[in-house]
């Protein structure tokens, strides 16, 4: 088995652990979206307690199951002000990350949009915290996406690196 099995076999168990079931482990979003309209109890029986709340603007909330540290998928699960669910999807894609606006979104923004991120880091000379997220860029390539912070905590830059962890061709020996 090599390195790149290895993970994605982590990846798919982390998945695994926090799921009711096998199938629902295989095919969460499928089986989130048959649970749409129903009340929070039903997607908490089905994908156990979610380790990230957080609020909605509309009064809603976000439930979040993420895959991290290993794994490149964060399922979300929204709810109505009333705790119906409206959607359920994998969040940490190429498209929801264009959607953060460099100048205005706040750390609070993409917290509670994409969850804790995978790793943070300080920049001392460029005096930006930044956060990581791995993922799949369109769908294809392992990935990291970064978010760089100001001191106001202000996006004040992105950027998708390749995901260090699937480089075959880095030897840590050498």
């Amino acid at each position: 088995m090599n390195i790149r099995s290895t993970w994605q076999c982590a990846a798919l168990l982390a998945v695994a652990l926090a799921s009711a079931s096998a199938c629902t482990a295989l095919a969460p979003v499928p089986t989130g979206e048959a649970l749409i309209g129903q009340p929070a109890s039903a997607v908490e029986a089905r994908f156990g307690k979610p380790p990230e709340r957080y609020p909605r603007a509309n009064g809603g909330t976000r439930w979040l199951y993420p895959t991290q540290p290993y794994g490149q998928f964060t399922y979300a699960a929204d709810f109505d002000a009333s705790g119906k669910l409206i959607s359920f999807r994998q969040i940490l894609t190429t498209m929801d990350f264009a959607q953060v606006r460099v100048g205005t979104a706040t750390q609070n923004d993409v917290l509670q949009t994409f969850g804790k991120p995978e790793e943070t880091a300080y920049f001392r000379l460029m005096d930006r915290q930044v956060w990581s997220y791995r993922f799949k860029h369109e769908g294809v390539w392992p990935s990291l996406m970064h978010f760089y912070f100001d001191r106001d905590g202000i996006v004040r830059l992105t950027q998708v690196s390749p995901d260090p962890m699937y480089d075959h061709d880095h030897d840590s020996s050498r």
